[in-house]
């Protein structure tokens, strides 16, 4: 009795000619790519059509709005670099800062009154903020 499996069969002797022909010839081998190298389509393509970036040129361009003009009630800001999210609701934002404020302003202004990330250095101090509304 044999330890094959029942499905295995053995190749035709033209299957076997072809695995044999095939086996002298060599792949064609794509060298990897080079800081100099120009990246493929294949890769824009991923990059332009990922979710995430939707969401970050949404996140732009509610930051650079009015305050009147966000439909949202709820507004949040979130630091990058601490992790720590500020909310305000949009009727008190525009009660403090004013109507025309950008949120921009507003939630730097927000996450910088309560920054605990302090170094000395202007360059390195303050928050990271990514905006968002809710």
């Amino acid at each position: 009795m044999s330890d094959r499996p029942a499905s295995w069969r053995m190749p035709t002797p033209k299957q076997m000619e072809k695995l044999a022909a095939s086996i002298g010839r060599k792949t064609a081998v794509t060298p990897p790519l080079g800081p100099q190298d120009e990246m493929p389509d294949e890769y824009w393509h991923a990059v332009l059509n990922d979710a995430k970036v939707e969401t970050r040129s949404s996140e732009r361009s509610s930051a650079g709005q009015r305050l009147s003009e966000i439909p949202q009630h709820v507004l949040r800001v979130s630091c990058r670099r601490c992790e720590r999210i500020v909310e305000i609701q949009k009727a008190d934002a525009i009660r403090l800062y004013g109507q025309q404020a950008s949120w921009s302003e507003v939630g730097q202004r927000l996450l910088d009154n309560t920054c605990q990330n302090r170094t000395g250095r202007h360059e390195e101090d303050g928050c990271w903020p990514a905006f968002e509304s809710r």
